[in-house]
């Protein structure tokens, strides 16, 4: 009677630690994706900045050289 007591309380002892192991991994799993989720949205965000960044240099150097070549053309017109 005692040593089916013990294998019976060994077989739950086991059922539980399996039960956990098993949602302590599946944890670890949504963790690790959330945090590669996480590392990718931000990845993503500061390459928006940087591609804005130079957008935004390339319009105003091109603004620059347009008025600058059409004052030229107007100084060279009015000589």
């Amino acid at each position: 009677m005692r040593m089916r007591q013990s294998i019976s309380q060994f077989e739950t002892a086991f059922e539980q630690e399996t039960y956990l192991e098993r949602r302590r991994r599946e944890q670890l799993r949504r963790r690790a994706a959330n945090r590669s989720r996480a590392r990718k949205i931000n990845r993503v965000e500061q390459e928006g900045k940087v591609r804005f960044s130079v957008l935004a240099v390339c319009l105003t150097v091109t603004v620059v050289v347009v008025v600058v070549a059409m004052f030229e053309a107007l100084a060279f017109l009015m000589a």
